[in-house]
């Protein structure tokens, strides 16, 4: 169903500190759709790490995705926001992990997975995305709010740290240590949402590293990256990245329960192969392989979740 999570938190609205005020006051909306009895992007129920082969899923028709008079965005540029520590010398939340989520950047826009999103003929988009540079923001807060993420966008472009782009996706992406209050592991994985900040109106995410809740946020315990938190994460941002593409101020193409492309295809897999270190992969983009999460294609008559712009599995 056409949910809506409110939550009310306050923001000191002009500092740039690396801690972020817990009490309440902006409203922050994100959708929150039901998915095998959990909230939007956790795991399958009997999911979490697994070694065994990833869901495939259906290859029949599901309902359609409808156009509402919202806007779309034809072309994102990608923005990563580090926040928190990414410097660990061991662990899931390093500069190589940094590294596999730039690569994952870098190439997802060109991608024949990517291009599904233009089969969206009523309410087009082109089906290409573009990176366009990241900032580490540092911070010491282990808990942040759903307002915390729209000020550290925000305060990420009112420093000059990245440009604004009315065309942008903002991702702040938080380290293995930090909660998000309103359900991160609990209730979902990542969320996108749109707000103003004092740069102007821009369209961004929330995605935490997902070796925080592996049972909830990944669906294997090995990845094809060696780092299971981050590749899970990956998923996550890939899903998020369309949403925010096709539905980026939450009143574009959603079908009649609400659920956005994403949601309609969330943690199916399509057909996958054995990466080299024996974990699954259905994607290589660049260099690297990776498992993400499938989309949802329309072929001209109906709607169906697919691996690639043609409709594969």
């Amino acid at each position: 169903m056409r949910n809506f999570l409110v939550s009310l938190t306050l923001i000191s609205a002009l500092f740039v500190s690396a801690s972020i005020a817990q009490e309440d006051l902006p409203i922050v909306t994100h959708k929150i759709h039901q998915e095998n009895g959990n909230a939007k992007e956790t795991a399958p129920k009997g999911g979490g790490p697994r070694s065994d082969a990833p869901p495939v899923g259906s290859t029949g028709t599901t309902s359609a995705l409808l156009p509402h008079t919202g806007p779309v965005i034809n072309a994102p540029t990608i923005y990563l926001i580090w926040y928190g520590n990414w410097n660990q010398t061991n662990g899931t939340d390093n500069a190589a992990g940094q590294q596999i989520i730039r690569d994952w950047a870098a190439n997802i826009g060109s991608s024949d997975y990517f291009r599904i999103n233009a089969s969206y003929s009523a309410k087009p988009v082109s089906g290409s995305a573009f990176y366009g540079g990241e900032y580490s923001y540092g911070g010491t807060s282990t808990r942040l709010s759903d307002s915390s993420i729209q000020t550290i966008v925000g305060n990420t472009l009112s420093g000059g740290h990245l440009p604004y782009n009315a065309n942008g996706v903002y991702f702040v992406i938080t380290p293995s240590n930090v909660a998000e209050s309103s359900g991160f592991c609990s209730r979902y994985c990542g969320w996108h949402t749109a707000g103003n900040v004092s740069a102007g109106h821009v369209r961004y995410s929330f995605v935490g590293n997902a070796a925080r809740c592996l049972s909830s946020c990944a669906i294997q315990s090995t990845s094809p990256n060696g780092n299971p938190g981050v590749d899970g994460a990956i998923s996550v941002l890939s899903h998020e990245l369309e949403e925010a593409t096709t539905d980026p101020d939450l009143n574009a193409w959603y079908d009649s329960s609400g659920a956005e492309n994403g949601d309609k295809c969330a943690w199916t897999f399509g057909n996958s192969y054995v990466a080299p270190n024996g974990s699954y992969a259905n994607l290589h983009l660049g260099s690297r392989d990776f498992l993400i999460q499938r989309n949802l294609f329309f072929t001209g008559s109906a709607w169906k979740c697919a691996r690639t712009s043609a409709g594969g599995q």
